[in-house]
């Protein structure tokens, strides 16, 4: 009999179907969450003018689902470690189809409001919970790099209502655009037949068979026996008694954290304001300056098209160099290709600057969700990657708000766009800083070994 720690397992695991497996399911769910978060952007000129809204209005009505995702990915993330990674995001994905389906039936911008946070609950809850299952599962070489894959499909899901809204708006309607979330809502009973469970809370809960036979299909090399006895320790500093208390946010700040969380938490703010002021306002603000709704919708997908492009590059440099510098350079880019947008382009020139502020946006805010998923320990990994898209998703409240604030006081173009823009360079200083305190820890334990 022999006592086997599933991680080094795991983490060394030659790329099989099966990777390829939970990738591809976790994508689909991403896809899915992005079409939903973004719908509203594309709506949004529609809606503000058959309900009469003015711009102030419409930023708070698009910041509703923008709270209910701060208080979904705080309470579904911290739960999952308790009830498991599949339960977690069944219950997500459920409640954010059924509310965007019935959002489609609301009659007055009240109701519209309450539906769209109902439905931010279930948005807000399934991404930690996604990364934190892939990150699980990706051997450890090409963990950065299959993160960002799979988190691409949040980008996809973008593009896909751009491209069903130049289609459906103008003839079937703005309520056309969330009746179709009923699609994937059909597909949730496949999706949770092949998604695997959590290994390491298998073991924890006792149900060591079912992860003998994961990981044989996650590794059909492996030498695991039926006798063997699996363990998932839950990581350093950890006694046994606090390990089975997976929601202790303190753990975020002990054993050298603190400083890192705490930038990390400000750049997931600084994004998560530069992702949604730009997806919820870019459509408006391009049709003010004279381009069709067609037109505008199209700079959505550009946008989401770099920010797929963004995710996978930089989650290639992150396992090839240094995933926080990587962030760095990104969020550089950022507040340079923003702060550009309102400068009169030709538009092959806009094209190109949208797709650079898509890529170092929407790309580096799931590189964000990668780093936080390898900076935390198996037993808090959802509570970590939970209260930081939590904290993050004031940014997200903020950015439409902002929008809207700015819009109502008439700034020019340019102005509205390096104020979207300065939450980059904010965000490139706390990775500077989070990077800085990484090194300083690593060298204190170097010199205590």
């Amino acid at each position: 009999m022999r006592t086997l720690d599933v991680h080094p397992i795991i983490d060394n695991a030659r790329f099989t179907p099966f990777h390829w497996m939970v990738m591809a399911w976790c994508g689909l769910l991403l896809i899915f969450d992005g079409y939903d978060l973004f719908i509203y952007g594309v709506v949004l000129p529609v809606i503000m003018k058959e309900w009469g809204l003015t711009p102030l209005q419409a930023g708070a009505l698009g910041s509703y689902a923008l709270f209910g995702m701060m208080f979904g990915a705080l309470a579904f993330g911290s739960l999952a470690d308790r009830i498991g990674r599949k339960k977690g995001i069944a219950i997500c994905f459920a409640l954010f189809s059924g509310a965007t389906i019935l959002n489609g039936f609301a009659s007055n911008p009240s109701e519209f409001g309450i539906y769209r946070f109902v439905a931010g609950l279930g948005c807000g809850g399934l991404m930690p919970n996604a990364v934190a299952l892939m990150n699980e599962y990706a051997p450890k070489r090409l963990r950065s790099t299959l993160v960002a894959i799979m988190f691409s499909g949040y980008s996809l899901g973008g593009m896909l209502s751009a491209g069903v809204g130049i289609f459906m708006l103008p003839r079937f309607g703005w309520e056309s655009m969330f009746f179709a979330a009923a699609v994937p809502l059909l597909l949730l009973p496949v999706i949770l037949y092949y998604l695997p469970e959590s290994i390491g809370f298998l073991v924890r809960q006792g149900r060591k068979d079912e992860a003998r036979k994961l990981l044989k299909r996650l590794d059909p090399d492996c030498d695991v026996q039926p006798d063997d006895v699996l363990v998932a320790p839950v990581g350093a500093g950890l006694s046994r008694e606090r390990a089975g208390k997976f929601t202790a946010v303190v753990e975020l700040f002990r054993n050298g954290l603190a400083i890192r969380t705490l930038a990390l938490w400000l750049a997931f703010f600084c994004c998560l304001l530069m992702v949604y002021a730009l997806s919820s306002w870019l459509p408006k603000l391009m049709a003010n300056a004279g381009y069709s709704l067609g037109s505008s919708l199209s700079f959505l997908l550009a946008l989401n098209f770099g920010g797929m492009a963004g995710a996978i590059l930089g989650g290639w440099l992150g396992d090839r160099y240094n995933l926080v510098k990587v962030k760095v350079a990104f969020f550089i880019a950022a507040a340079l290709s923003i702060s550009l947008l309102g400068v009169n382009s030709p538009m092959p020139v806009l094209y190109l600057l949208i797709f650079i502020a898509g890529a170092t946006t929407i790309g580096t805010q799931i590189l964000l969700y990668a780093g936080a998923a390898q900076l935390y320990g198996l037993s808090v990994r959802s509570t970590g990657l939970g209260w930081a898209s939590g904290i993050g998703r004031n940014g997200a409240i903020v950015g439409p708000l902002l929008g809207g604030a700015l819009m109502g006081i008439n700034l020019p173009l340019q102005l509205n766009f390096i104020a979207f823009a300065i939450p980059g360079a904010i965000a490139a200083l706390a990775m500077a800083v989070h990077l800085a305190s990484g090194r300083r820890h690593a060298q204190a334990i170097a010199a205590q070994a």
